[in-house]
């Protein structure tokens, strides 16, 4: 039987899939046959959303399989190789779409039709529902992958917006007979394109950053040491350390306590400061805490 988090994380996937490939289809055709450059751009963009939803899907049963002999940290990770991969996607979009928007320069320039206009419009509209449901769901789960996924859905809505511009650009030139403004919709193609860039350096900048296994944010770690100073026989912190590991954290802490504790006085305190830490934060699955003889005349 599925997790509600799995269940949720498939239903925003299937979601983000059929709307994509609605899009897709609209956009491509429209822009190839409505001579819209920025509006076929954003359907590549679109086909490779469908691509990366479809990867979600098949690895959102493996990031939430439970812990194994193999795996003694859990599978979270394969979230954030999947948010990689979509960025990796998405960055190869951006220099396609910059690369076919230099070369209709070089072409005879056509002014867009009306409706190309239109499908832009829709599809702005379409991806500003679902970016906001898609990073809801993402926010209440802790789920890196559908994180990608309303990303992208968000530099959808620029897209769209920056697409349907340069169609009103264009369409005003030809209207105007000013010849420079038929390149609107080239130079909105490249404006799309360079979202695109941002978004996908955002998602991969993360995705490096936690496979690397770098600390948490400062406002966590701060988190972690006041909840672990509010214990009085917590005499020094020594090391705290925090990573995540797809969508749940990984704590070690190195404390001291006075030296003529016992081992189980150790142990009750350990197990307090691990309660106390999960039940502030439910995103921390496992803390390994450390510790070390504290002697009045310690300097360090």
């Amino acid at each position: 039987m599925l997790s509600t988090r799995e269940s949720l994380a498939r239903k925003v996937a299937w979601i983000s899939v059929w709307s994509n490939v609605v899009l897709m289809v609209g956009k491509t055709v429209v822009g190839w046959f409505g001579h819209s450059d920025a509006v076929f751009a954003d359907g590549i963009h679109s086909a490779a959303d469908v691509f990366a939803s479809v990867i979600v899907l098949l690895v959102i049963k493996v990031a939430n399989k439970p812990a194994d002999e193999e795996h003694p940290y859990g599978h979270g990770k394969a979230e954030v190789i999947v948010s990689g991969i979509v960025g990796l996607i998405l960055l190869l979009v951006a220099f396609y779409v910059v690369f076919e928007a230099i070369i209709g320069f070089f072409h005879q320039l056509q002014s867009p039709s009306i409706l190309a206009l239109w499908v832009a419009l829709f599809s702005y509209l379409l991806k500003e529902l679902l970016y906001r449901y898609s990073l809801n769901v993402a926010t209440k789960n802790n789920s890196k992958a559908i994180e990608a996924i309303a990303y992208d859905h968000k530099a959808d809505i620029v897209a769209s917006i920056a697409a349907a511009i340069g169609v009103v650009l264009s369409l005003i030139g030809e209207y105007l007979h000013l010849s420079f403004l038929l390149y609107g919709d080239k130079v909105a193609s490249i404006f799309v394109a360079y979202l695109i860039f941002r978004i996908s350096q955002g998602i991969l900048a993360e995705s490096f950053n936690i496979l690397m296994e770098s600390n948490v944010n400062h406002d966590l770690m701060k988190e972690l040491e006041e909840t672990i100073h509010s214990f009085p026989d917590v005499r020094r912190i020594d090391r705290v350390r925090a990573r995540e590991h797809g969508n749940y954290i990984l704590v070690d802490i190195r404390i001291s306590i006075d030296y003529n504790k016992t081992i189980k006085e150790g142990h009750d305190l350990g197990k307090q400061i691990k309660q106390a830490l999960m039940k502030r934060n439910d995103h921390i699955q496992e803390v390994l805490i450390h510790l070390n003889p504290y002697f009045p005349d310690d300097k360090q």
